[in-house]
């Protein structure tokens, strides 16, 4: 039998049925949403001029940022214009470019965060040798590796859900497309598509969220041999990037490692890979980082120098 599409738009949801709450939750987005790119594009700039800014660590950390700023803005405008539509609508393409890169840039961030582990550990483990292994070209093959890792994950997903038929309910209990509110709206039997996505996202998720683990295991037992002064710094550098792990891979886990089943609470869940891990990840590395708060200070002091002349 023929996969005919009867379906060509999908219907969100949203967050709320109520009009008052849509109208406040679109100030909060709006703002959220503005904060996330400003902020994140601060880093990138941060890192891009500043001389004292040019270690692997943060040549790594503004690939991160500039991520988080495509990966908030592959649902964020739309959930935020949404909020004001009568009708939440999203064609059967769109949907699926929209879970492109989604998972595209998601993808690529969960690579791009175990690049960054690995970093932590060779500068710890190996401080003399450091500069020697993450050299120039290590570092440009490292950030290479994680987009096609973060293409080839996505393009695998997209796969999997684009051959099946949708001919019936088209609406999406979500402000996003995403796979497993799409498998519950396909007219076929869904059983193996969901269990290959499920290997594919979940097993990505939990093989880099233990890599990472490993990771600072073998850094807290290293730091056994440091004096208290290295161990604080230590834990200073790396404490950020855990708590980013810990923000987008436990939603993430969460979500795509279950069968082919959606929650009530999958769209909470949701904001904070979406929103609100993209929006603490130039809080947490600003604030934590006494050298990334030098270097802004000092990129806002050239920038009033450049103004007044």
């Amino acid at each position: 039998m023929a996969n005919t599409r009867n379906v060509t738009e999908f219907v969100f949801l949203g967050l709320s049925p109520n009009q008052d709450v849509q109208k406040v939750c679109f100030v909060i987005f709006l703002l959220l949403y503005t904060a996330i790119v400003l902020g994140n594009l601060l880093i990138v700039l941060t890192v891009m001029t500043s001389r004292s800014l040019g270690s692997p660590l943060y040549f790594f950390l503004s690939y991160l940022s500039f991520v988080e700023i495509c990966y908030s803005s592959t649902s964020a405008p739309e959930l935020i214009s949404d909020l004001l539509a009568e009708k939440k609508a999203i064609s059967l393409w769109g949907c699926m470019t929209q879970i492109f890169f989604i998972h595209f840039f998601g993808g690529t961030e969960m690579f791009l965060l175990t690049v960054m582990a690995y970093d932590h550990s060779v500068a710890i483990c190996r401080p003399l040798n450091y500069t020697t292994i993450m050299n120039r070209q290590v570092c440009a093959v490292l950030v290479g590796t994680a987009w096609v890792g973060g293409f080839v994950h996505s393009f695998a997903q997209v796969l999997l859900i684009f051959h099946l038929p949708f001919c019936g309910p088209n609406v999406i209990d979500l402000y996003f497309c995403d796979l497993l509110p799409l498998l519950k709206l396909a007219c076929s039997d869904t059983f193996l598509p969901g269990l290959l996505i499920v290997a594919n996202g979940g097993t990505l998720s939990v093989i880099s969220f233990v890599v990472l683990l490993a990771s600072y295991v073998v850094i807290l037992l290293h730091l056994r041999t440091r004096s208290s002064e290295g161990r604080r710094k230590a834990f200073s550098t790396c404490g950020s990037h855990i708590t980013v792990v810990v923000l987008f891979f436990g939603p993430c886990i969460f979500i795509y490692l279950r069968p082919s089943t959606t929650l009530a609470v999958d769209k909470m869940v949701a904001m904070f890979y979406t929103v609100i891990t993209p929006l603490l990840n130039p809080v947490i590395y600003s604030l934590r980082n006494a050298e990334v708060k030098k270097a802004m200070k000092m990129l806002w002091i050239r920038t009033m120098k450049a103004d007044k002349k």
